[in-house]
């Protein structure tokens, strides 16, 4: 049962305190207690039988308001009248007891002092009333607040000597409790006691105070017009706090007393002590006011300058907010133009100080600097500028701050005319870049120009020759060879060219500049020894543009025979559809032989006259068009023998063949557009990256006439072909 295995769980006493009546222990006279007599009984819960809710609610607020009307009333003790002197004893005893009591307990707590002293105080028992103060003191020296009202007891009862006892030992045992000082000394001032004031002054300044207790004293003798010992304690406070506060007080006093010279001669001493204070921007401020209140306005305006030239740039904000509002007032246009211009430098500081590398506001910067027309501010910019050197030495983040060394040096060279700190800058940022990494051609350029511009080609000549041999780039020799170009040194011209293509043999550029050089010195076997020599070579960076210039060269030589060798050489190397139409197009157009010389010669014919035609049978129209129509022909074969499946070139081939029939004397149109293919729209399977099936597209596909037997089978073939490609895949 459920008693059972209850009674199984309960813990077994031990042997030797069971007996044969079940005893638990044993009682304090010895008895045995059973099982019942000791086991904890808890009362039995409540069972609520009827659970239906009662027809009457009560809500929490009634339950509230009931409790409190039935609450009783606070008891209240009943009003003491004492009725003779006898009563009056008890009662005073009975208060001195309770209060020793409670000091006795809490003699920590003030506000008991406080309570019993006042007491004393209410009973006209002064004497008394001392003793606990200064028994309170002998527990409280410290405490502020009860040697205030110890002196104030005194003082509301007329106790002066008393009152003047207590002030004093409150200062001298708490010296730098400003309070106690603003009371004693308006305790001798309410008294007429004027000497005894400034003695409890000159005492409480030899402590040096703070503003506030001087400028107590100050007004102190304000009050009784004694100016000559104002001007003594201010120049006392000046020295025991050099400060801005202190100066500007003393010469507002100085101008309150219409001494103006004083005044000057006050904020003049601030100037050359307190020029290195954080808050000096205050002081001239103050100082430029008070001229302009003392009507020298060119004063006034010559102070808001100095402090804007000398002024850190964080500093000069309210300096700068003051000399606007002043300039708006009474300046002209140029000084309202000068205080824009320093709004914006104000602006320019805060952009470069937020960022140093962001070089779009040194640009701007240095450029309204030049605007302003100040060399010495200028420079100043650019100096700031070029010292914020860019963290890395890569390229791309070289590559705006480099122009500010351009800018300065073509600054120094136009505006400020100095011509050897520009050759200076160009010679320090040569030295800055390490070319070791990268370099700027444009630097070497720029500063080798400027050195011919000074009449020093060996200077030049020395620059780009350092140039060549740190950083042999393409755009230094092509520099130095115009500049030898027009001196008309043509062997050291062509040094160059051979050492340009020393330094880098695959540049196509270079070639065809060297080339186009030795043709305009009529240097005609030289400029084809050079075009032979580059295209004998594998490696090239743009071979179409070499290939292109050479045909273009025999083109003008009119060597139709060595063009056509030319396109014949180059088609050995590829095949591409742009050479086949280029070489179609240039067997049809007309060349007289002789070279464009040839062309421009008084009385000559234009190409492809009837002159032409009867000198040489090969330049006639027929010929030209017959050779045209052979090389379209020899293109339509090799492409569809070599790369059968470059349908689109096909058509672009076939286009340019039929527009070359539609303009031919004896073109036959019809013959190319049997060989026009149909255009027609497929779709084809496309996968995604990793090989499964993505969908289909749309996209357009070409039958030509030869491939019609076949259509049928075509997409059998392609499901075949793309079978064939995924199992390679």
């Amino acid at each position: 049962s459920r008693e059972e295995r209850r009674d199984s769980r309960a813990p077994t006493p031990p042997s030797g305190l069971t007996g044969a009546m079940g005893d638990f222990g044993e009682g304090p006279l010895g008895t045995k207690l059973g099982q019942g007599a000791t086991a904890v009984k808890y009362p039995r819960p409540t069972r609520v039988k009827n659970k239906t809710p009662a027809p009457t609610q009560i809500t929490a607020e009634q339950i509230v308001r009931e409790a409190k009307e039935h609450q009783e009333e606070d008891f209240k003790a009943p009003a003491l009248k004492i009725a003779d002197v006898e009563e009056l004893a008890e009662y005073r005893l009975k208060k001195r007891k309770e209060y020793e009591d409670l000091i006795r307990r809490v003699y920590w707590n003030e506000s008991v002092w406080v309570k019993y002293a006042k007491w004393e105080e209410s009973q006209k028992d002064f004497a008394r009333a001392r003793s606990v103060w200064e028994r309170a003191l002998d527990h409280h020296h410290r405490s502020v607040s009860i040697w205030l009202k110890y002196a104030e007891m005194e003082m509301a009862n007329r106790f002066v000597n008393h009152a003047r006892n207590v002030w004093d030992r409150a200062v001298t045992l708490l010296p730098r409790v400003d309070q106690l000082w603003y009371k004693y000394v308006h305790m001798e001032e309410m008294l007429g006691m004027v000497a005894n004031a400034r003695v409890v002054f000159e005492r409480w300044m030899r402590w040096e105070p703070d503003h506030n207790g001087w400028n107590a004293y100050v007004r102190f003798e304000t009050r009784y017009k004694e100016y000559a010992l104002v001007r003594k304690v201010y120049e006392r406070y000046c020295a025991c706090h050099p400060s801005v506060k202190a100066f500007v007080r003393w010469a507002k006093f100085e101008f309150g007393l219409g001494e103006v010279a004083n005044a000057r001669e006050v904020y003049e001493s601030a100037v050359e002590q307190m020029a290195l204070e954080p808050d000096v921007d205050q002081l001239y401020v103050a100082f430029a006011k008070f001229e302009e209140l003392a009507g020298e306005k060119e004063r006034a305006r010559g102070i808001y300058k100095f402090a804007l030239d000398n002024l850190p740039k964080e500093k000069a904000r309210r300096v700068f907010q003051n000399f606007a509002s002043f300039e708006k007032q009474h300046g002209d246009r140029q000084g309202i133009e000068d205080v824009v211009l320093g709004k914006k430098r104000v602006t320019y500081e805060e952009d470069v100080r937020r960022n140093p590398e962001n070089y779009d506001a040194w640009f701007d910067y240095a450029r309204m600097e030049e605007s302003a027309g100040d060399v010495e501010k200028t420079r100043e910019v650019y100096e700031r500028a070029i010292a914020v050197v860019p963290p890395a030495t890569e390229k791309r983040y070289w590559r705006r701050y480099i122009y500010l060394w351009i800018n300065y040096a073509l600054f120094e060279e136009l505006e400020a005319k100095d011509h050897e700190r520009a050759r200076e800058v160009y010679r320090e940022c040569l030295k800055l870049v390490p070319h070791a990494s990268f370099s700027f051609s444009k630097i070497w350029i720029l500063a080798a120009k400027f050195e011919i511009r000074r009449k020093r080609l060996d200077a030049a000549r020395k620059i780009l020759g350092t140039a060549i041999g740190l950083a042999p780039k393409s755009k230094i020799f092509e520099a130095y060879v115009d500049i030898e170009t027009q001196l008309g040194n043509i062997d050291r011209c062509r040094l160059l060219y051979q050492k340009a293509l020393e330094a880098n043999p695959t540049d196509c550029a270079t070639w065809t500049r060297f080339a186009d050089l030795e043709n305009e010195l009529g240097e005609t076997d030289r400029a084809r020894a050079v075009y032979e020599l580059a295209t004998a070579r594998d490696a090239l960076d743009a071979p179409e543009i070499l290939w292109k210039s050479y045909v273009d060269f025999e083109i003008a030589q009119g060597e139709r025979a060595n063009a056509r060798a030319l396109y014949e050489r180059l088609l050995d190397r590829t095949k591409h559809v742009k050479v086949w139409m280029s070489y179609a197009q240039f067997e049809n157009a007309p060349l007289l032989r002789g070279g464009a010389g040839e062309e421009d010669a008084p009385g000559s014919e234009a190409p492809g006259g009837d002159d032409a035609n009867e000198t040489d049978p090969e330049e006639s129209l027929a010929s030209r068009e017959r050779r045209a129509r052979d090389v379209y022909e020899r293109a339509l074969r090799s492409l569809k023998e070599t790369q059968p499946d470059a349908k689109e070139e096909r058509v672009m081939l076939l286009e340019a063949w039929r527009a070359f029939e539609a303009s031919a004397a004896d073109g036959d149109v019809e013959r190319v557009e049997k060989k026009m293919p149909r255009r027609v729209k497929r779709k084809r399977a496309i996968f995604a990256d990793d090989g499964a099936p993505a969908g289909q597209e749309e996209y357009y596909d070409y039958i030509f006439p030869e491939e019609q037997g076949a259509a049928p089978n075509l997409k059998i073939l392609e499901a075949a072909y793309a079978w064939k490609k995924r199992r390679t895949e």
